[in-house]
This record gives C-alpha cells, sequence and structure tokens, in this order.
C-alpha cells in the first residue's frame, strides 16, 4: 500500500511538472526575424475586395471579403506563382499571428521562395434579409469541413479570376507553383481544394487540421492510402493540447493524417508541438514550413507510390492515362475479343469503334440504333443492347445484325462461356439472362439500379454494380444458370455526391479482384470485398462509365469518360468472360 501511494504521489508530481512545462512551453513560441518588417526588403501592396456570389454559384448568395497581395517584384509580365489562404482577415494582418505579407516580402527578397501573389479569402455568408432581427446564415463550416470539390469550383470558376483582375497581375497556371493554406478547418479545406484538383494546386500548409468527422474528415486517413497518390507536397502541425470534441480528437487526427500521408508516399512534413487549438505555433515557424514547401519549386512536386500498397499490385511505374480519342457523344460499353482488341459503341453517333492492338481506332460499324453496351459472344461476334429500339441484337461481320429479342431495358450485358447471356434492366430493378433457347428470364428484382454486369474468373459469381448504392451484389450461379445467395458483397467508397457511388462499368482480373467504374475513379476490390485501392480518373470532374482490359497481353486497362476513351497499361491482366473460367488463387481473408 505504502508503494502504491508513493507511486501515485510521484505520478501526480510529474504531471503537475508536465502540466507546467507545456504551459511554459505553450508562451515558448515566439515569431523569429522573417515575421518582423525589416524596411530594408522590397515590400508589396495588399488591396481590400469583396465578392457577392450569384444565383448559379457554388454559394449562391453568400458575400465575403478578400484580400490580393502583390509582391513589389512583381511586374505584372512575368507569371508568378500563388498562394491562397483560407480565413484569409487573419492571415493577412501585418501585426497577428501570422504575417503573411511581411513573411512573404523577406523571404522572396532572400530567394528562399518565389515571386509569390497572395490571396486572402474569408468564408461566405448569406446576409440575413432582416437587418439585426435574424442571424446571417453563415458557410464556414458548409465551405471548408465538407468533402467534395464544390469549395475548389468556386475558388477556381469565381473566385479567383475575380481576385487575379484586380491590377495588373500575371498568375502562371503551372500548378507547381500554387500552394493553398489554412488552419482548423481552413486547413482540411485547403487539403480538399488540392486533393480534388492537383491539376490546379500542389502544395498544401495545414495547421491545426480538421480531420475529424465534422462533414466527413475523418475518412481522409482512409481515402489517402486506398487513392492512386496525388503530386502533393504536405506540411502538417498540431500540438498534443489540440481540441478532443464530439467531432473527434485533433491531434490524433492529424498523426492518423501524417501517417496515412507517409505511408502512401506523399512528400509530408510534420511540426508536432504542445499547443492547443491556436496559432501560436503555426505562426512562429511559419517561415521555416514556407522555405520546405517552397523548396526546389522550379522542379516541381511529384507523386510516389508505396511498393507495399495494393496499388502497386496494378500500376505501373511511369505509366499514366494515354487518350485514344475523343469527341465522341456518348461512350460506353468497353469489351474485349481473344485477340485483345477493344470495342466501344458510342450511343448517340449510332456507332461501334475498335481499338486494335496497336492503338488504332477505326469505326467498325455505323446505323447501329443507338447500341449502348457491347459484350463479345463465343464465336467472337458481337452483341449490343439497343436501349431506344428496344432489343438486344448480334454484329457479325461488317454489316450483319442479327435479332435475339426484344428488351427495352437492357443496359449492360455479358456472354458467359456457357453461352448464357445476362443484363442488367435498372428500369425495372432487375438481373435478367436470355437463355440458349431464345427465353428471358428475371433473375433478381432488389438491386435498386442495377447497372455494370460481371462474371468472377471462375465464372460461378454474377457481380452486378449499383449505381445510386454503395454495395456491388453478388450472386452464385447455379447449374440452370439461374442466381441465388444474392449478396451485397463489394462495399466502395462513397463521394460527397447526392446520387450516389456512380458505380457503373465492371470488370475482372485474373486475380480475382474486381474493378468498378465510379464518379471517383476506378475502384478495385479483393475477393473478400474489400477496397484496396482507387486509381485516378484521367480528368478531375469527369464520370468515368466504364472499364475493361484489352491489349494483347490483356494488361491494358480502358476506361471510358467523358467524350473520351483512354487506356494504361498495368501489372495485372484480364479474363474474358466468353473464354473458359480461370480459377484465381484463394483470398487473404
Amino acid at each position: 500500500m505504502f508503494e502504491h501511494r508513493g507511486m501515485a504521489a510521484w505520478v501526480s508530481a510529474g504531471l503537475l511538472v508536465a502540466s507546467a512545462l507545456r504551459a511554459q512551453q505553450d508562451t515558448d513560441y515566439k515569431m523569429g526575424q522573417d515575421s518582423q518588417f525589416d524596411p530594408a526588403v522590397p515590400h508589396g501592396s495588399v488591396t481590400k475586395h469583396a465578392f457577392l456570389a450569384g444565383p448559379k454559384s457554388a454559394f449562391p448568395g453568400t458575400v465575403r471579403d478578400y484580400w490580393v497581395y502583390v509582391p513589389k517584384q512583381h511586374d505584372g509580365e512575368k507569371p508568378a506563382a500563388l498562394m491562397v489562404f483560407q480565413d484569409g482577415g487573419g492571415y493577412v494582418s501585418t501585426n497577428g499571428a501570422w504575417r503573411v505579407p511581411v513573411v512573404f516580402d523577406n523571404l522572396i527578397a532572400k530567394g528562399e521562395m518565389p515571386v509569390t501573389i497572395g490571396v486572402f479569402v474569408n468564408p461566405g455568408i448569406v446576409p440575413s434579409l432582416r437587418g439585426t432581427n435574424a442571424l446571417a446564415r453563415f458557410n464556414r463550416s458548409l465551405e471548408y469541413d465538407g468533402l467534395g470539390d464544390d469549395y475548389a469550383r468556386f475558388l477556381s470558376d469565381e473566385l479567383l479570376p475575380d481576385a487575379l483582375s484586380q491590377g495588373k497581375i500575371a498568375v502562371s497556371p503551372d500548378p507547381n507553383l500554387r500552394a493553398i493554406a489554412g488552419s482548423s478547418s481552413g486547413a482540411i479545406a485547403a487539403f480538399t481544394v488540392a486533393w480534388e484538383h492537383p491539376e490546379q494546386f500542389r502544395r498544401v500548409f495545414s495547421t491545426i487540421g480538421t480531420y475529424v468527422g465534422l462533414r466527413g474528415g475523418n475518412e481522409y486517413p482512409i481515402l489517402v492510402r486506398k487513392f492512386e497518390p496525388r503530386p502533393l507536397r504536405v506540411f502538417l502541425q498540431d500540438g498534443y493540447n489540440d481540441q478532443n470534441i464530439y467531432g473527434g480528437n485533433w491531434w490524433i487526427a492529424n498523426q492518423d493524417m501524417y501517417a496515412a500521408l507517409a505511408w502512401a508516399g506523399y512528400d509530408v512534413k510534420k511540426e508536432w508541438g504542445t499547443g492547443g487549438h491556436d496559432s501560436k505555433q503555426g505562426g512562429a515557424i511559419f517561415p521555416d514550413a514556407m522555405r520546405w514547401l517552397w523548396k526546389d519549386w522550379a522542379s516541381g512536386v511529384k507523386a510516389g507510390l508505396n511498393p507495399k500498397s495494393p496499388l502497386a499490385e496494378v500500376l505501373l511505374p511511369g505509366e499514366d492515362w494515354q487518350l485514344m480519342g475523343q469527341g465522341y457523344q456518348l461512350p460506353g460499353g468497353l469489351c474485349a475479343n481473344a485477340k485483345g482488341e477493344v470495342f466501344f459503341a458510342d450511343m448517340k453517333q449510332n456507332r461501334v469503334f475498335r481499338i486494335g492492338t496497336d492503338g488504332s481506332v477505326t469505326s467498325v460499324r455505323a446505323d447501329t440504333s443507338g447500341a449502348q453496351s457491347l459484350a463479345v459472344s463465343t464465336d467472337g461476334s458481337i452483341l449490343a443492347t439497343q436501349p431506344n429500339s428496344a432489343r438486344i441484337v448480334q454484329y457479325s461481320g461488317k454489316d450483319s445484325e442479327k435479332f435475339l429479342t426484344t428488351e427495352s431495358g437492357a443496359k449492360d450485358i455479358v456472354v458467359a462461356n456457357s453461352g448464357a447471356i445476362y443484363f442488367t434492366d435498372p428500369m425495372n430493378h432487375a438481373v435478367k439472362v436470355l437463355d440458349a433457347k431464345g427465353k428471358i428470364r428475371v433473375l433478381d428484382t432488389e438491386v435498386d439500379f442495377p447497372s455494370g454486369v460481371c462474371l468472377s474468373p471462375d465464372q460461378t459469381l454474377l457481380l452486378v454494380s449499383d449505381m445510386v448504392g454503395q454495395m456491388v451484389y453478388s450472386f452464385q450461379i447455379q447449374d440452370d444458370g439461374t442466381l441465388a445467395n444474392r449478396q451485397r458483397y463489394f462495399r466502395l467508397h462513397l463521394p460527397d455526391d447526392p446520387r450516389g457511388s456512380g458505380a457503373d462499368g465492371v470488370c475482372v482480373d485474373s486475380q480475382g479482384r474486381l474493378y468498378v467504374a465510379t464518379s471517383v475513379g476506378i475502384q478495385f476490390c479483393d475477393q473478400a470485398g474489400r477496397v484496396n485501392g482507387i486509381i485516378a480518373k484521367p480528368e478531375s470532374g469527369v464520370w468515368v462509365t466504364d472499364v475493361c482490359f484489352g491489349g494483347k497481353d490483356l494488361d491494358e486497362m480502358y476506361l471510358t469518360a467523358g467524350d473520351k476513351v483512354w487506356k494504361r497499361k498495368t501489372r495485372a491482366k484480364g479474363v474474358l468472360p466468353f473464354q473458359p473460367p480461370v480459377v484465381p488463387p484463394a483470398p487473404r481473408l
């Protein structure tokens, strides 16, 4: 008992000492010389402006102040770098916690960062129509804490064009010369902008970031690990006395973010301290953070990739998306034949195109009556769904078209080695089969919006995506071709979008991985139903509609997105459903 009381007293005393040390350390965050006004260096100018968002804005009816800093060295001719700050009023002050114009003046003069335009943006409010008798609507959490690209689009399409029209300003379009910053909710907003649009911003400064469960920010550490890494450089700061409230623990969340970014292969730096939810440490280290963030600015920021990530089992270093064709009106229905040639339909142009193994794209059929989805049959012919004509047809040769059945709701289609033709009918929530006798059977009506359909490599399972839901369904194929044992099996990651996952075309590889074209990219799952990785879309903001493997070795991934068709060389090898079944390795459970 004596030893226990002695230990308790020792621990109690230790905690008191530690608390006192933390309090002392909190006051030790002092600004250095780079944060002090230096009369000997050129000084930039700051102008204040107001922005009123119109009715078609991402945030209609909002008003906000913003400021523009232009360094003395900028002549308005040579494009400068750009850095955008959220909660801009706090950063733009020259005697506050950050003093960004002072720091920029000093570092630019020393050549330790590029000549940089600063834009400082406040969050929006929707003013009350009743004056002081009612409150305004405060948009800060909506704009900053939410996932998705609403705020990114607001900046790029609305605020920045207005800001950069103020005076004689020239800004580089190079994303390597663009940085974005914020603190707390402003920090997650900055990260989200760069995460959603790395083609616009590639450098992120984040202090006491709100990567917690206010509007979904707690999902970022997992998303960072699963998404194909973006070319971003990220600086993170937090203190272990940061807040711990209903939405989460900021200190733990920032450590999770750092661990995820480092594991995934990002260029990331952390500065942990003792402080709370304030700007003391962030303001003190700001000049050094800028030196690190802007280092080697002429050479650009590169994307990394952890060799232990499941993404490394699929992606090849140095291989990116290659544009195969554009200007199509509604491309989709990707499928490959035994040679590895890939076919796709353009529903509005009424044409079917072939991509040869040499990369050539040729129109092989015209007047296809709005063919939407294609599949290769066991004899090498092409089957097509024609929603406008309420038919499923078979193409043999250049001109031959054989009517198979009347079917108004058919969307995606796949042909098994057995000859069974499975297809989805989203308008009737149905999965159907066209058997060898030409008879259609309804097999299931429980999927809300069945879209993409494919077979497992061993052809024992039928896999069906749900465009409005989160799950991809797995059905066991019975000996008579019917389906049983339906399960909501593959769990996808959802965008911050009320339309759901957008899950559409699906395909599999020889390892049993399922690839799903979704609005956030190509999500691939292991056999156990878990998303292992998300392959980046070729272009931000464009919905991916279909995916398949082709090429002479079936190791090229093809996809349709918007009006374009793309391909990418991979480590994976596809499986053709019309060929004999392939038994994949047993899954890691």
